[in-house]
């Protein structure tokens, strides 16, 4: 296993209470979590408040108002969580990584979600009936692109995913995460058990290897936000069950294992193959790199073990 796979590990003055109340992977995860829901209480408070999300209110306003309430609380409350507990670099968010990273994710995502509508429409499930350049795109790109894209991968990613492989490892790090992210999008409009599922595979687990592969948040930043605006803001096809007005007026018809019906392409059986395997890849990848983490009672070095016994 590379030295650099771990990210964080628990200095070796921490007292016995210290490693497990402040210093282990549940009570960051713990501590992560609590402060976020702080912090989005009062910038919600704050957003309603200020009118700027209510009805009659300019789309663009709105869309602002959202995004603060989707980044806000998650890039605060990282930041205080890998600066005064941690007390490292935050080198999964460095900005000099951003031009590669970012611009790599944002290409593998507009590529994949482009060839699941290619094959929907070489299937004919996907079909266009027009164009609309008139669209008002911007609010869509700041609400599914840059606020799902940062605020959810900090949070499944950067915390949930990072955090489990410390201490159980790589394996049980993607099933959990992947699990994670599918059972959060349950409540979307037109979800089911099977979108949820999908989501899980086709998303969670991706992104979590791409992730393991780079150690970049960028790459699982810019995929993340391509894939929701070449699907809602280009192909006119609803993100997660959310209905979207793209630069194409489209249709999807046939099975909705095949189309993936009012959710989205997102619950299409292409979609599952097409990320499944990009996925296998960068498992390959990890692999033969052999960078996969074991758990950290089977870990060896103590310099990577963020939980070692006092």
């Amino acid at each position: 296993m590379q030295q650099g796979q771990i990210a964080f590990s628990t200095p070796a003055s921490a007292t016995r209470w210290q490693r497990w109340m402040v210093f282990s992977p549940v009570a960051r995860i713990v501590f992560f979590a609590a402060l976020m829901f702080v912090l989005y209480k009062l910038t919600y408070m704050t957003v309603v408040g200020l009118g700027v999300v209510g009805k009659g209110v300019d789309p663009l306003i709105r869309s602002l108002g959202i995004l603060a309430m989707s980044l806000l609380p998650a890039v605060i409350s990282y930041f205080v969580l890998v600066k005064a507990v941690e007390r490292r670099p935050m080198r999964e968010l460095a900005w000099r990584d951003l031009p590669k990273w970012g611009t790599a994710g944002l290409v593998l995502g507009a590529v994949l979600f482009s060839t699941v509508v290619l094959v929907l429409w070489l299937a004919g499930s996907y079909h266009v009936s027009g164009t609309d350049p008139h669209v008002n795109w911007l609010p869509a790109v700041l609400v599914v692109g840059v606020g799902a894209g940062v605020g959810e991968e900090i949070i499944t990613r950067g915390v949930l995913f990072r955090m489990v492989e410390e201490g159980l490892g790589t394996w049980w790090a993607l099933a959990i995460s992947a699990l994670f992210f599918g059972a959060a999008h349950i409540f979307n409009p037109g979800a089911t058990w099977w979108s949820s599922l999908a989501i899980a595979i086709e998303a969670g687990v991706l992104l979590a290897l791409l992730y393991h592969v780079t150690r970049s948040l960028w790459a699982c930043i810019g995929l993340h936000a391509a894939w929701n605006v070449m699907q809602g803001t280009v192909f006119g096809i609803p993100v997660s069950g959310t209905a979207a007005h793209g630069w194409l007026i489209s249709s999807r018809t046939g099975s909705d294992w095949l189309s993936g019906g009012v959710f989205g392409a997102e619950a299409s059986v292409v979609a599952l193959i097409i990320c499944s395997s990009c996925s296998a890849v960068l498992l390959a990848i990890a692999w033969r790199r052999g960078s996969i983490v074991p758990p950290a009672w089977r870990r060896r070095s103590p310099s990577i073990d963020p939980v070692t016994a006092a």
